[in-house]
This record gives structure tokens, C-alpha cells and sequence, in this order.
């Protein structure tokens, strides 16, 4: 019994050696085989074709880099265990259809850079397992319908860097379980919506290098999981539509490098689920008080390399959460703390890259210079001189009361300021004030609102009050705010308007500016109609003699031509003969009466 189980043992490791010698042996020319990884290799080799010969217990087929132009009907019908196919770097125009049928066991085929200019519907037929597919760098001009739809499995599409002009609304039909879309440098000019809507599983959507101008409305419908949306190089975008990103629950968003010229609120208010967003190197020049409350999970906003003049005091109110804020590379001369909703949670602020003003309004940052992460980019004073080109991390806690101050805001002229006026007169009540910095102006009106720059009673450029074509009920008294981080002074002005007679008239504004009233234009037309007749007796003599000339002589002509055109008609009858009989004077009919005729000239 011990000798047959060695003879067995024998036999079998004998033909076991020989099966793997066989499998090993199956490597085609030029191609270098890894049996026991169960690779092939043909990378790089300068075949013109897909080879033959491969072990049928291949998974990974490697003919990347080589001048292969057409992949067949079946070419690789024969590798059932097939997991990785990758064709990138060739010539590659045309796949046939079926060209992949048999690889049922194939999770990532790569595609990258060839040439190819449509996907005919089929191509991918039998790749029910496929998990990557990378079309990336290819010539494709389309996404025709179904063209992926047998493609189950399919959880990451790379289709970036194609002409893509159009992708049908059915083109990503039956991808239920695609989760990683990539639609970089195409030439699309608008959101494919349809499209998109059919990717219900979608969690992150990349789109880099368009020339879409703008997000419309319900532009990502239905892509309820995406969770990260990826929008940068789009020059032209300057416009988002306030429900272009409604239905979506994102916790990632970049916009970065396109035109917007102001954080678009309006449209990211639904984003309650937010904890990232971007928009950086965008031409915004402000980030406005109390308009990101509703992004109550927010914890990192990057706006680097934008054209941010400042940030307004509850820029980041209600945002419990928040962590992190990068605005290096911008025009801010300070940031004040009261534009947080609390600076115990902030851990990582860049503020590198601007003109800092080192006063009192950034004396909070430096005194957390030490447990606040500057991201390894120290802040650097640009004012005042003392402090010039000075790192927040230079100055001893000893020396930043001195050189962190503020002078507080002082309105300089103090005097009286009551003006009495008739209506319609236009009134300026002046409000100069000084400190450092440089304090804010702000006027008050007598109903105790904030007066604007624009309208009738305006707050002009240099802090100025205008009250133009003062009427009635301008009367009252206004206040002069002026602020600053180190305190606030104030100024009372009055003005008392008299109101005019009834007989007076009063201008009005209207959209093209301070006209007369109605009923004074109706007197200026009255007056008119009142006027003499402008015409004298021999003016009316002249002109009838006239116009009977001109009558008499259209009459002429017309005798003359008619003349002339009897004339060269030959000679002309001018009489006319008519019989006739006449009736009976009793009654009934004519029988027997005698005939008659007349005669008829003509003119």
C-alpha cells in the first residue's frame, strides 16, 4: 500500500508539472509572462496588432504603449479569467462591437489616450463585471444612447479630455451603480442634466476645464447621494442660478478658478449638509455679514488667490463648526474677530499673502499665534512702518500693546448743523471724521433707518448727507455715526423744511429725473391753445391762389391728354340713334303701337 500511494504521489506531482510547464509555456512573442502572478505583459513592444497565443488562465493583459488601430469582434473571447485589460497609449480607432465579449470576470479596462471618435452601441456588450473604465484622452465626439447600458457593475468612468459636444439623455442609461463621474476639458456649453439625472447612485462629479457660462436651475436634478462636486477652470461662469444646486446634499464643493464676483448665498443655502467648500481664484471682493448661517456644518471655506477686499463683521455667524479659513493671497488689510462666530473653535487660519494692517484689529490673532496653526505660512505686517515686514511670530507678548493700538474714530467738526429750507431746495450736511483706522461713516435717518448710497436722501462717497429736492416730511434730525475697531462718535443734524404755497409748483422725480407736475404742464398747454390764430389775411389769400392754380392746371393737363388720345384713335362718333316703342296709354301690352326713335349726342 505505501509503495502504490508513492507511485500515486508521483504520478500525479509528474502531471501536475507538466500542466504547469504547459500553462507557463502559452506566452506570446515579444509579450513577457508572469506565471505565477498570471500576468502578461506586452507593454511597450511596437505590435501593430492584438497578438495571439495568451494563457487562458491570464487575469492581467498589459498591451499599453504600442501602435495597436482596431480591436475585433471578440478578440479576447478565449480569457475568461481575465480581471485587468489595459490598451492605453496606442493608435486605437476602432472597437468593434463585441470587441470585449467573453470577459466576464473583467473589473478595469483602461482605454486612455488613443484615438477613438465614437463608442457605437454594443461595444461594451458582455462586461456585466466591469468596475473602471478609462476613456480619458481620446477623440470622442459623442455619448450615444445605451451605449453603457449592459455595464451593471460599472462604479468609476473616467471621460475626461475627449471633444465631447453632446452626451445624450439616455447615454449613461443603465449605470445604477456608478459612483465616480469624470467630465474634464470637453466641449460642452451647458450641464447635461438628462443625462446626469440617470446616475442615481453618483457620489462624486468632476467637470474641470468647461466653457459653460452658467448653473441654471435644477441643473444637478435627482443626484440625490452625490456628496462631492468638483467645478474648476471655467473661465466663462460668472452666473448661479439660486436653485442650480437645490436637491443636492453635498459635503464637498469647489468652484474654484471662474468668474464669479461675489459668494453665490442664494445658491448655497440648501447645502445644510456642507463641511468643505472652495472658491478660490475667483474675482469676490467681499465676504458679507450674516449670509452663511444656513451652511450650519460648515467646517472649511478656501478662498485663496480671490480679490477679497474685506470681511464683514458675522461673516461666519452661526457656524458652530468651523474650523479652518484660508483666504491668503487676497487685498485684506485686517479681519476682525467679530466675524466668527467663535475664535475658540478656529484652528487653522492662512492669512499670508496680504497688505495686513498690524493695529488693534489683529491683536487677537497674534496673541493666538502660538496655538492658532498658520499652516506653515506666518502672517506679515505691511503697515504701519514700525512693524513693516515683521512675522506675527516676532513680536514678544511684552511689546503688542504698544504696537497693536487703534485711535479711536472722532468726528472733527462739531458745530451746530440745523438748516431751514423751502421745499425742493437740495441740502448737504457734511460728517469728517478721523482715527486709525480710518473710521466708517454711517448717517441715520429721523425714522431711525440706515440711509444708503442710492436714492433721493444718499450718503455720498465722502461720508456726505444729501437730501435732494427736500420735501415735507424729510423734516427731522439725522445722526452722523462714525466707527471704528476702537470705538464710535456721533453727530445730530437737523433740518426743517417749509412747505410751499398751493399756488407754487413743485418738481417730482420721476425715472428720468426732477420734472414739472402735471397740472403745470396742462397750464402750459392751455396757454398755447389760447394764443391768436398765426395766420394773416394775404398769408390765406396767398396760399388759396395757390392751391387753386395747382388745381386748375391738373385739370388742363388732364383736357390736353385726353385730347390728344381721341385724336390717335381715328374719327369718333358723337351721336347716337335709339329705337324704341312706346307703351299703350291703357294698359296691358304693346300690340299695335306705332315705333319711334330718338337721337342721342354724346360728349
Amino acid at each position: 500500500m505505501f509503495v502504490e500511494s508513492v507511485v500515486r504521489w508521483g504520478v500525479w506531482s509528474i502531471l501536475l508539472q507538466f500542466g504547469l510547464s504547459v500553462s507557463a509555456g502559452s506566452c506570446p512573442q515579444r509579450c513577457m509572462c508572469r506565471p505565477e502572478a498570471r500576468q502578461v505583459i506586452c507593454s511597450g513592444k511596437y505590435l501593430n496588432s492584438v497578438p495571439e497565443g495568451f494563457s487562458s488562465d491570464a487575469r492581467r493583459l498589459d498591451l499599453s504603449r504600442n501602435r495597436i488601430k482596431t480591436v475585433g469582434r471578440r478578440q479576447f473571447s478565449g480569457l475568461l479569467q481575465l480581471q485587468e485589460l489595459d490598451l492605453s497609449d496606442n493608435i486605437i480607432s476602432m472597437i468593434e462591437v463585441e470587441a470585449f465579449w467573453g470577459l466576464q470576470s473583467l473589473r478595469t479596462l483602461r482605454l486612455k489616450n488613443n484615438r477613438l471618435k465614437i463608442l457605437p452601441v454594443g461595444v461594451f456588450s458582455g462586461l456585466s463585471s466591469l468596475r473602471f473604465l478609462d476613456l480619458s484622452q481620446n477623440e470622442i465626439l459623442v455619448f450615444l444612447d445605451y451605449t453603457f447600458k449592459e455595464m451593471v457593475s460599472l462604479q468609476t468612468l473616467e471621460a475626461g479630455e475627449n471633444d465631447l459636444v453632446f452626451i445624450s439623455q439616455r447615454a449613461f442609461f443603465g449605470l445604477q451603480n456608478l459612483q465616480e463621474l469624470n467630465l474634464d476639458r470637453s466641449n460642452l456649453t451647458s450641464i447635461p442634466t438628462e443625462a446626469l439625472s440617470q446616475l442615481q447612485s453618483l457620489t462624486q462629479l468632476r467637470m474641470l476645464r468647461l466653457t459653460i457660462s452658467t448653473l441654471p436651475n435644477n441643473a444637478f436634478r435627482r443626484l440625490h447621494r452625490l456628496r462631492s462636486l468638483l467645478i474648476s477652470n471655467w473661465p466663462a461662469l460668472d452666473t448661479m442660478a439660486s436653485n442650480s444646486l437645490i436637491g443636492l446634499n453635498l459635503t464637498t464643493l469647489v468652484i474654484s478658478k471662474c468668474n464669479l464676483t461675489a459668494v453665490p448665498y442664494a445658491a448655497l443655502r440648501h447645502l445644510v449638509y456642507l463641511h468643505f467648500l472652495d472658491l478660490s481664484n475667483n474675482p469676490i471682493t467681499v465676504i458679507q455679514g450674516n449670509l452663511l448661517g444656513d451652511l450650519l456644518r460648515l467646517q472649511e471655506l478656501h478662498l485663496a488667490g480671490a480679490s477679497l477686499l474685506r470681511v464683514e463683521p458675522g461673516a461666519f455667524k452661526g457656524l458652530s463648526f468651523f474650523r479652518l479659513l484660508n483666504v491668503t493671497s487676497n487685498q485684506l488689510t485686517t479681519l476682525e474677530e467679530s466675524a466668527f462666530h467663535s475664535v475658540g473653535n478656529l484652528q487653522v487660519l492662512r492669512l499670508d499673502g496680504n497688505p495686513l494692517a498690524c493695529d488693534c484689529r489683529l491683536l487677537w490673532v497674534v496673541r493666538r499665534r502660538l496655538r492658532l496653526s498658520f499652516d506653515g505660512h506666518q502672517p506679515t505686517c505691511s503697515s504701519p512702518d514700525v512693524v513693516r515686514q515683521r512675522e506675527f511670530r516676532d513680536f514678544s507678548e511684552k511689546e503688542l500693546p504698544r504696537l497693536f493700538t487703534c485711535r479711536p474714530a472722532r468726528v472733527m467738526d462739531r458745530r451746530p448743523q440745523e438748516v431751514r429750507v423751502e421745499e425742493g431746495t437740495t441740502v448737504l450736511f457734511s460728517c469728517k471724521a478721523d482715527g486709525d483706522p480710518f473710521p466708517a461713516i454711517t448717517w441715520i435717518s429721523s425714522h431711525k433707518n440706515v440711509i444708503s448710497p442710492t436714492g433721493r436722501i444718499r450718503v455720498l462717497p465722502n461720508g456726505t448727507l444729501e437730501v435732494r429736492f427736500a420735501q415735507v416730511q424729510d423734516s427731522g434730525t439725522y445722526q452722523c455715526l462714525a466707527g471704528n475697531a476702537a470705538g464710535n462718535d456721533s453727530l445730530t443734524v437737523g433740518l426743517y423744511v417749509k412747505g410751499l404755497p398751493r399756488n407754487r409748483t413743485m418738481p417730482f422725480f420721476a425715472e428720468e429725473g426732477w420734472v414739472e407736475p402735471s397740472n403745470a404742464q396742462a397750464a402750459n398747454s392751455s396757454a398755447q391753445m389760447a394764443k391768436p390764430y398765426p395766420f394773416d389775411a394775404k398769408t390765406l389769400v396767398i396760399a388759396t391762389t395757390m392751391g387753386f392754380l395747382s388745381f386748375l392746371s391738373s385739370v388742363a393737363i388732364c383736357f390736353v391728354f385726353m385730347f390728344f388720345w381721341s385724336q390717335s384713335k381715328g374719327q369718333i362718333k358723337h351721336t347716337a340713334t335709339i329705337d324704341f316703342v312706346p307703351r299703350s296709354s291703357v294698359g296691358g301690352g304693346g300690340d299695335g303701337g306705332d315705333g319711334g326713335r330718338f337721337t342721342m349726342k354724346l360728349i
